[in-house]
This record gives structure tokens, C-alpha cells and sequence, in this order.
């Protein structure tokens, strides 16, 4: 309290209150965003610090400036938020490298949102201002990607490079921006050294071996494919007038300084000529032959000790080496790279295909990178590859990916297909095509003009062998308007069952008193409404058609909302929320709604204190009187415990102290609770003591129901019950507390529906499934001219030689991320898919697996593999980064398969393997 009194003090010449805080930070924010801009400076900050701070400040969910929320294990969110102390960078903080000039560098595994929070340096210096703090960690905004793919990033992790002097083996932590140029990097490697910036010679010295002298120039970092904490290479050059004597360099290399060559860097293309990327003439030094360590270059990115394929060795089975998590890269590399198809492809010439016009591609650079990279895993036998060029071209068009986070192998591989199509692509001037509204033709005319059309804009290899047809039928709810289009499919990303629909525990009564109350658990679609919860209730209850349910959420014991709108969306409705339905005869609409709660007066709080808590769920029924009075009121109480009487059965008697079964005459359950408390004095009104009349302003105090009383009611009313020590003896209130536990310990189970076991087919029926749209994707109905939620319908028209599917493991929203490690039973041979297809033209169904992308572990720090198969020697490996090593085929199936590649059988295949 002292240290918080003392800060407060501190601070107070500076402070605002909170609502003032919140405001000018508000207010500074927008304004940084909308002039967000490259070269901005933003400031990182704690999220746990920031939190704080928003909960001092009153933010709700809809103004929090960052998206990250205590999670419910964090009980500071219940208490009085108080004045945060200093801001406290410390927890962000890499306490064992420090740059050199002072530099902070960042642990690497943050998550934005989660770890961390940025804001513009206007609300940096506020936040200072009023509570001093740090360390400041400054990060500017930079652009990423090429050509229309640019975006604006605040760059959180600088590059942070590793600088070997090879004077004295002396090592340095530089920091630079990805984009700051070759030229700053001379500059600040000079200045550090202390050496003539002329003199310098700077080597890229990836794993410790040189691949290129990095030239003086105005290409950027990243454009130089320079790694995240990779090493470089200081050397000095003398006066080219005269040679000095030989020297060694940081390996033990003898070096020869002499003259320099003029050079150029090349990119090799694939089965075609070099290409100068256009770099000044600069010069190199020349390591004398017999040395143990050979020079390397871009086109060759080899590590172990050999760049080539041994005499003998096998292609395909290379590993590649990781960069910093990049294991997601490596998993989907190695099983496009392992695609028998592509493999032909790219193995040969296709630079006649190479799209350099087409502006959704990338100016054929990721079609080259990637065939490059194919080749190098094909052709270096067991050498694992370092995949920096790839990386580097991946970086350029897809910022995305630019970063040492884990990202997802399938949005990766997503990125990947379509990319490579555009850069592939033999269209080179896309026609535009009106598509026309084809209602009422017959489905086979209707799909083959869509593909014609497709195929008109999109040819290439990956279309030729990756991409199928569906069909998607939406019907408007309102007006019944069915409009049928069909789509080109790439890859099925199927939901798991357990992510398409949910279980959900209702607990119905009966609103006549006519039985007792009983919990169903019902399986419904995760984006249904309430019509499909109350259909699925009604199907699980066995209600009758001449009866109805009135679906309700209970709160702290009270009925909190009635659900009344079937349209409402079931995502509104938490798991955790405590749902009732009463039953009611015929429709139970037009009449006034009575509500009663129950209270405990026989616990040891009203005892002792006089506090009367409320228990269990409350009954309900609608009232026939508009006026009705107390003795009315009474006989409706009545009618609805009737069905929580205990029987003679069920009743323990206690006599002299032992325990007996039956039922003497002093515990006879009376006609109604109240029977013993209307009472005659003095002419008086008889007084129903076991019940409140509850107040306009809805407090918890209220009077009395006398019998005679004439209640004027409203639309809802509410009633309390109070539950002495007699009515607990007649009455098992059991039955209204937490009816799956009473249920379940009483020897009965709520009624569940069976679960489908989670297949591969269980998952493709699942995604074919018609269902609503969600609210964010609704659907122009061109009858209605309005957008309805209307409900879709897919088909599989047409499929692909090669099949790729994605299972839905991870599940998104704004506060939460999850996964769900469930074991899915996929086939490895003989996959038919015959009876899910609609298009019948005699092409085979049957599908055989030869690769898998893994994903262990969880969202923060998993991990990925892949399996595939080598087809000429039917025989799966294991590829995990750098490590390859054979695998059985019986080990193959695990919860950890994440995307399945499959391929066509054709029906020779089919009669050869039989």
C-alpha cells in the first residue's frame, strides 16, 4: 500500500483522472491510425501492465485498446481496480543478448495481443508522463511485400545479426531494420570496428560458411535473404596495388588477397540460362584450391559438408534445415515437394509457362523460387537444404509470413497453390466473362459452362491437377429463391463433427405441473438458431404437437431472458448459461406470465442473520386471471410442486433416535405449503406467510400475500417462496437445483443424443451438411433485394487428381483460440469417394494417401512434420526440419494429422494392385 501511495504521489502533478485518461489515449490513438504511415515509431508495452491500466480506466470489451483479456483464472478482474504502478517492460525483455549501442531486444516467442501491446509514441509519452517506467521499447513501421501486395507493419523484431571480426574472432550483436540498406550496414560495421568503411568487406556466413560478399549497395536486408541471428564476416582488403602475404581467415581458410575479379550475382532459372539480378561490379576474394570448406553461393544452399547427390543416393530425401520457426514452412514444402505430379513438373523445363504479366501473380519470382528449391531437395541426396532464398521470395509477396513467429502450415500451403497457379498461369490476358443467371438448366449444362468460363481465366498445372468442382445451393428462408452456382475447389477444409456442432443441456418442466422436471442434452449445429434447439428439445422430450416450449436462460436463480425469437443465433448462448424450457399445453401465448423463485429460510444465514438466499430454478406458468387473488396464487403453488411430493416410498422416519422407512400420520403431505400458516385473527385476512409480493422496483423486499389479496398484475410477475424446515420435509427441492448432478447421482443420465465416431467421412459429411449462414455472411436474395441468412448447401462435383484435406483443428475468435487434438480415422489406401460425388464421368472416386502435415503440441508452442511417401520405392519417411528417417506406414495415422494429400487411382492402378 505504501509503494502504491508513494507512486501515486509521485505522479500526481502529471495525473488525470481515469475518465481524462481514457479519453486522451482514446483520442491519440485515432489519430495514429489514421495517419498511420511508413517510418511511424510505436511503442511495445506489457499487456499484463495494459490491462491494468484499462481495467483503472473503466475500458469494456468494445473500447480495449489491445484484443487481449484476462482470463477468468485471473481473479484481479473481480476486485477494485486500482492505480497501476510504473509501466514494467521488464517480463519482454531478452536479458541475455543486448545489442550493440544499448539496443533492447524483445523474447522471441511474444504474441501481440497476448504478451504484448503497441501504441503510437504520443501515447507512449502520456503513459510515461503520468507513470514513469520502461524500458522503452521503440519499433518502427515499415512496408513489406511488392509490386500491389504491400502493407504496413509495425516491425517488432528487427533483424538482429551476429558480426564475426575475422581479425580477432571477436563476435557482435548488431540490430538493424529488415529494410535499412547494404550501405547503412557498412557504415555501422565500420563505425563499430573502427576500420575505413572502403576497407571492408562484409560476407554472408550462413552456417558458418561464406555465400556471397554482400556489395555496397541500396538493396535492402531482407532482399539479401539475411536470417534472423545469422552470422556475418568481416574481412579487410588491402591496396589492390600490391598483394600481402597470405592470412587465414575465422575457419582457418587461407585467404590470398588479391586483385579483385569482376562479378555479377546470378539466379539460376531451371533449365534455362543464368540471369544477372543487375548488381555494380564489385570484388571478391578467392579461396585457394584444396581447402576443406568450398565457397557457396545462393544457387547452392546446401549444408553438411556436401552440396550434390552421392553416387547412389536417392532424391526426395533431404531435409530442410529450420530458420526460426519455420518448421510450419518446411512441413508444407515437403509435402508439395513430395506431390508426384509437381515433381514431374518442375523437373523439367517449364520457363515457357513463367507468368511475368499477370498482376494477381508475383512476376513468375515464387513459380522460380519454388521449382529451384524442388530441384535442390531432388538432386543434393541426403544433404538437408537451407531454404533462405525461398524464404526470402515468400517474405516479399506474402508479409504474412515474414516474421519468427509459428504461423499455419495450411494457410501457408493455401498461399502457396494459388500463388504458384498465377505465376503459372497460361493465360496471359484474362477475358472478362458476365456470367449469366443460368436458374432453371440443367445441372450438368450449368457446370460445365462455369468451368469453361474458369478454365478461360485459369490454366496452368495446378489447376490441371489440384483443382475440382463444387456446387453451392443457397435457398432464401423468406421467399424460397434457390439460386445454384458452381465453384472451383482447390483443397476441402473439413470441420471435425465436434467443431460443427455442440452439446447443449436443457432442463425441461412442466409448466401445468404435470410431471416431474428432466434434463435433456441435445447435439445442434454450432451456427443454428433457437428453432433447431427447440426442434432437437422437442424431438429428445417426445412433445406432442398440441404442446409448446418456452425456452429461458436462468441467472443468480431468476429467469435473466426468455428466448422467444426463433431466428436468434445460438452463438449468442454460452456454454456455461444455465437453460430451462417449460412445457406448457397447446401455445401458452396471450396471458400473463407468473414467475416463481424460491428462497431458503431454513439455512443457518436466516437463522442466525435473518438472510434469506435464493435456490434452484424457478418455476413458471402463465396466470388465467388478470386480478387474481392470494387464495388463487396459493392454488397455482400448489399445482406446481405437486410433482416434487416425497412419497411414502421415499420417506425416512426417525424413532428414538433409529432410522425407519414408512410414513406415520405427522408426516402426511399436506394439501399445499401454506395449509399450516392461514390463520383467523380477530376477523382478520388469512396471511400466506410462506409467500412475498415482490415491489415495482424489483427489490428484494416485498409484503405479504394475504388470501384475499387482489394482485394487480403485469406482463411478468414475480413471486418468492420461502422454503422453511416443513416444506423441505414434504418437498424434495432437489429436483430444482442442479438437475444433471441430482439426476446423474440418483442413478439416472440426461438424455443424450448419439455421437457419430470422428472418421474422415463423418468429417465430409459434416461439411456437407446443409446449414444457415452465419451473420457476418449473409446472402443478397435478388427476389427479397434484401441480404437473409439463408442456407447452404454444398456438393462435390467434381475432384481433382491430386486431393488435399484440411481438417478444422483450430478454432479462431476474438478472445479465445483453441485446438482440438481429436484422432480422426482417415484411409491410407482405397479412399472412394464415389458416392459423395455428383458429376458421374467415369472418372475413379478412389483416392490413395502419400503425404501428411503434422501438427503436435499446442497453439503458443507447437510443432510441425510431415510424412510422405516415396512412390518408386513405396516407403513412407519422416521429414521433421533437418531429420529424415523412415517411417512405418502403421505409425502414420495420429491425432497430430493436420492436411492429408491424396491422389487419384486410376482404375489401372487399381486392377494392378489387386
Amino acid at each position: 500500500m505504501g509503494a502504491q501511495m508513494d507512486n501515486q504521489a509521485a505522479t500526481s502533478c502529471f495525473a488525470c483522472n481515469p475518465d481524462q485518461e481514457k479519453e486522451i489515449v482514446k483520442q491519440l490513438s485515432e489519430e495514429a491510425e489514421l495517419s498511420f504511415k511508413e517510418g511511424d515509431l510505436f511503442f511495445v508495452i506489457s499487456a499484463r501492465w495494459f490491462s491494468g491500466w484499462e481495467r483503472y480506466v473503466g475500458q469494456s470489451g468494445d473500447d480495449c485498446l489491445s484484443e487481449w483479456q484476462p482470463s477468468d483464472s485471473d481473479d484481479s478482474t473481480s476486485k477494485p481496480a486500482n492505480r497501476p504502478g510504473p509501466i514494467d517492460n521488464s517480463e519482454l525483455i531478452e536479458n541475455e543478448i543486448q545489442s550493440e549501442g544499448g539496443d533492447q531486444d524483445m523474447v522471441r516467442t511474444l504474441l501481440e495481443g497476448k504478451d504484448y501491446v503497441l501504441v503510437s509514441e504520443k501515447v507512449w509519452a502520456k503513459l510515461v508522463q503520468w507513470y514513469k517506467g520502461g524500458p522503452a521499447l521503440p519499433r518502427k513501421v515499415i512496408s513489406q511485400g511488392v509490386f500491389n501486395k504491400k502493407q504496413l507493419n509495425v516491425e517488432v523484431y528487427p533483424l538482429r545479426l551476429k558480426l564475426i571480426d575475422s581479425r580477432d574472432d571477436s563476435m557482435y550483436t548488431i540490430r538493424f531494420s529488415k529494410k535499412a540498406s547494404s550501405h547503412e550496414l557498412y557504415e555501422k560495421v565500420s563505425a563499430l570496428r573502427g576500420v575505413e568503411r572502403e576497407k571492408c568487406l562484409i560476407w554472408d556466413y550462413f552456417n558458418k560458411r561464406r555465400h556471397s560478399r554482400l556489395l555496397y549497395s541500396s538493396h535492402t536486408l531482407e532482399e539479401l535473404n539475411l536470417q534472423m541471428d545469422q552470422e556475418i564476416l568481416l574481412e579487410l582488403q588491402v591496396d589492390r596495388s600490391y598483394a600481402s602475404q597470405p592470412g587465414k581467415d575465422s575457419t582457418g581458410n587461407e585467404l590470398a588477397v588479391v586483385p579483385m575479379e569482376p562479378q555479377r550475382s546470378h539466379q539460376s532459372i531451371a533449365g534455362g540460362s543464368s540471369v544477372s539480378n543487375g548488381h555494380s561490379t564489385s570484388y571478391s576474394l578467392n579461396i585457394k584450391p584444396g581447402n576443406a570448406n568450398s565457397t557457396f553461393n545462393d544457387a547452392d544452399e546446401g549444408f553438411g559438408g556436401q552440396s550434390s547427390s552421392r553416387k547412389g543416393e536417392k532424391g526426395g530425401l533431404a531435409g530442410l534445415q529450420n530458420l526460426g520457426n519455420t518448421c510450419f514452412m518446411n512441413s508444407a514444402l515437403q509435402c508439395l515437394v513430395h506431390t508426384p505430379p509437381l515433381v514431374d513438373y518442375f523437373l523439367q523445363d517449364y520457363t515457357a509457362e513463367i507468368n511475368k504479366e499477370n498482376p494477381l501473380g508475383m512476376h513468375g519470382e515464387l513459380a522460380l523460387a519454388f521449382g529451384e528449391l524442388l530441384r535442390k531437395l531432388w538432386s543434393s541426396g541426403r544433404t538437408t537444404i537451407a531454404p533462405r532464398a525461398f524464404k526470402g521470395k515468400l517474405a516479399l509477396f506474402a508479409p504474412q509470413f515474414s516474421g519468427y513467429n509459428q504461423h499455419d502450415s495450411q494457410e501457408l500451403l493455401a498461399f502457396l497453390l494459388d500463388g504458384l497457379h498465377e505465376d503459372l498461369n497460361r493465360v496471359k490476358r484474362k477475358p472478362y466473362i458476365e456470367m449469366k443467371d443460368r436458374s432453371g438448366h440443367p445441372d450438368e449444362e450449368v457446370a460445365n459452362e462455369s468451368w469453361q468460363y474458369h478454365k478461360a481465366r485459369n490454366d496452368s498445372v495446378i489447376v490441371d491437377v489440384c483443382q475440382g468442382q463444387y456446387k453451392s445451393t443457397l435457398v432464401c428462408p423468406d421467399c424460397s429463391k434457390v439460386s445454384v452456382t458452381f465453384d472451383p475447389l482447390m483443397y476441402l477444409s473439413l470441420p471435425l463433427p465436434s467443431t460443427v456442432t455442440r452439446s447443449m443441456t436443457v432442463t425441461v418442466f412442466y409448466g401445468d405441473g404435470s410431471g416431474l422436471p428432466m434434463p435433456y442434452t441435445v447435439s445442434v449445429s454450432k451456427h443454428g438458431q433457437c428453432r433447431d434447439l427447440l426442434q432437437s428439445l422437442a424431438a429428445a422430450c417426445c412433445l406432442r404437437t398440441d404442446e409448446s416450449l418456452l425456452l429461458a436462460e436462468v441467472y443468480k436463480h431468476e429467469i435473466y431472458r426468455f428466448f422467444e425469437n426463433p431466428s436468434l443465433l445460438l452463438t449468442s448462448i454460452k456454454d456455461e448459461e444455465h437453460l430451462v424450457a417449460y412445457r406448457f399445453p397447446g401455445k401458452g401465448t396471450g396471458k400473463k406470465k407468473l414467475e416463481i423463485i424460491h428462497r431458503d429460510s431454513s439455512s443457518a444465514d436466516f437463522l442466525i442473520a435473518g438472510i434469506r438466499k435464493n435456490f434452484g430454478a424457478p418455476l413458471f406458468t402463465y396466470l388465467e386471471e388478470d386480478s387474481p387473488t392470494g387464495a388463487d396464487i396459493d392454488v397455482v403453488v400448489s399445482r406446481l410442486l405437486a410433482p416434487l411430493r416425497r412419497t411414502s416410498s421415499s420417506m425416512i422416519a426417525y424413532n428414538n433416535g433409529e432410522m425407519s422407512t414408512g410414513c406415520s400420520a405427522e408426516c402426511e403431505p399436506k394439501d399445499h405449503p401454506m395449509d399450516d400458516d392461514v390463520k383467523e385473527e380477530n376477523g382478520a385476512s388469512q396471511k400466506l406467510t410462506n409467500q412475498l409480493f415482490l415491489y415495482e422496483d424489483q427489490s428484494l423486499i416485498g409484503e405479504p400475500i394475504f388470501r384475499d389479496t387482489v394482485i394487480k398484475t403485469g406482463n411478468h410477475n414475480k413471486i418468492f417462496l420461502d422454503w422453511s424446515e416443513e416444506e423441505h420435509r414434504l418437498y424434495d427441492s432437489s429436483y430444482l437445483k442442479d438437475l444433471p448432478d441430482v439426476y446423474h447421482k440418483t442413478g439416472f443420465s440426461a438424455k443424450k443424443t448419439r455421437q457419430e465416431a470422428i472418421s474422415l467421412f463423418s468429417c465430409l459429411e459434416a461439411f456437407l451438411r446443409e446449414e444457415p449462414l452465419g451473420p457476418d455472411d449473409m446472402w443478397y436474395c435478388p427476389n427479397c433485394k434484401e441480404h437473409r441468412q439463408a442456407t447452404k448447401k454444398l456438393d462435390l462435383w467434381m475432384l481433382p487428381e491430386i486431393l488435399v484435406v484440411h481438417m478444422k483443428r483450430f478454432s479462431y475468435s476474438r478472445w479465445l483460440k483453441n485446438k482440438l487434438d481429436s484422432f480422426v480415422d482417415f484411409p491410407i489406401h482405397d479412399l472412394d469417394l464415389s458416392k459423395y460425388v455428383k458429376k458421374k464421368d467415369g472418372n475413379s472416386c478412389t483416392y490413395e494417401l502419400y503425404a501428411i502435415s503434422n501438427h503436435y503440441g499446442g497453439l503458443g508452442g507447437g510443432h510441425y512434420t510431415a510424412y510422405a511417401k516415396l512412390t518408386d520405392e513405396d516407403r513412407w519417411y519422416s521429414f521433421d526440419d533437418s531429420r529424415v528417417s523412415p517411417v512405418n506406414e502403421a505409425d502414420i495415422k495420429t491425432s497430430a494429422a493436420y492436411v492429408l494429400f491424396y491422389r487419384r487411382v486410376k482404375p489401372q492402378d487399381q486392377r494392378e494392385a489387386s
